[in-house]
């Protein structure tokens, strides 16, 4: 007989429990990265972010987990439901609080219904259902679940899709030289000469795993992310421990990507990844110096130089972007499923789905006649 129970710090879940409902293939959902962001102050009630993990259990057994969260605002999601708030709103309802299955900050497709088998995972589906019914909440959402999860999912779950841009590594791609043959003429000729330019300005570039960075490296990469966010105007998340605490808890997952520019004596640029099995991500980035092709050599170079060195054959470089095409990084599309309690407002909400599915599929579409690759290269 299971039985369904939350679960308010990760640290109230024994890491190999956890980690024994996954195949270990992607960083986001290992524990030891989500307990981190609880346990290094990333997650503020201020924000929005209040941990809140629906578990099942048989027995003494963990047998499913879901990533969950109650959130009293959309910040740090990346699955844009303003409108939906605002009509909740004009509908005379609360849209707020709800709760997320996602990981926070992190725009990356992944497993979110974490289970030892099928049923135990639809069982978890009706255990956040129930949860939410019971605790008054407005909806249920599953940001960035992967495609294999669709089929958990019943009819009364909304269907949303988006586009990210992707790399691919489809034709075994040995070297750069290679991924560039498999381009046309133009596109090839650009990327050269972006990177060209990069090496005549005298920047060389250090990729290091967590177990291979010292204090100043991550001091500097901390700093590169502090200063993109103070340039947006945005407030950063992640604190220092927190990437100290990556780097001792998961040091071959942690990627990171410094510039170091001739004659100066700190780096002037760098790039926060984290990988998995097969799959780079691209997380994060910063630079003190403007210089013509920084960016993409820091974002996207050098990643796409270390899945080939390494054999990976995915690299998510982030959301949004449709200047990464052009790099490469082909549309592709995420997905993400939402249950809300109201039936009246969830039956409003399903043609509205629809249409806007169509209408990022039709953008996918024209976006793909602007492959960078040769037709037989496309993958």
């Amino acid at each position: 007989m299971t039985q369904a129970l939350e679960a308010a710090s990760l640290a109230d879940i024994p890491a190999d429990a956890w980690d024994a409902l996954h195949d270990g293939r992607n960083p986001f959902v290992r524990h030891a990265f989500l307990s981190g962001l609880e346990r290094e102050d990333c997650l503020r009630p201020g924000w929005g972010w209040t941990p809140r993990h629906v578990l099942l259990r048989d027995g003494s057994r963990l047998v499913a987990a879901a990533p969950g969260y109650v959130k009293t605002n959309s910040h740090g999601e990346f699955v844009f439901d303003h409108a939906w708030a605002h009509a909740y709103a004009r509908y005379g309802r609360d849209y707020f609080p709800k709760w997320l299955g996602a990981v926070p900050y992190s725009p990356v497709t992944g497993p979110r219904l974490l289970a030892v088998d099928d049923d135990a995972r639809r069982a978890l589906l009706a255990a956040i259902v129930a949860q939410v019914r019971a605790d008054g909440l407005s909806s249920a959402h599953v940001n960035f679940h992967t495609e294999a999860e669709d089929a958990a999912f019943g009819p009364d779950w909304l269907p949303r899709v988006d586009v990210q841009y992707h790399w691919r590594n489809p034709g075994g791609w040995a070297g750069f030289d290679d991924y560039l043959a498999a381009m046309d003429h133009k596109h090839r000729k650009n990327i050269r000469q972006e990177r060209a330019r990069v090496a005549r300005a005298g920047v060389r570039f250090r990729v290091l795993h967590g177990d291979e960075a010292d204090a100043e490296d991550l001091d500097a990469i901390y700093g590169f992310y502090l200063r993109t966010f103070a340039d947006y105007g945005n407030s950063p998340a992640l604190t220092p421990g927190f990437l100290r605490h990556l780097a001792a808890t998961m040091p071959r997952q942690l990627v990171l990507v410094l510039a170091d520019l001739d004659g100066e004596p700190a780096p002037i640029a760098g790039a926060l990844c984290l990988r998995g099995a097969d799959t780079l991500y691209g997380r994060y980035w910063g630079a003190d110096r403007t210089l013509p092709g920084l960016h993409f050599e820091t974002c996207y170079y050098q990643g796409i130089e270390y899945c080939l060195r390494e054999g990976l054959a995915n690299f998510e470089p982030g959301a949004q972007g449709e200047h990464k095409i052009a790099r490469g990084f082909l549309p592709t599309f995420v997905r993400s499923r939402h249950w809300i309690a109201d039936e009246a407002f969830a039956a409003a909400l399903r043609p509205w789905c629809a249409d806007e599915a169509a209408s990022v599929r039709g953008y996918k579409a024209a976006l793909d006649a602007h492959s960078p690759f040769k037709p037989a290269s496309a993958g």
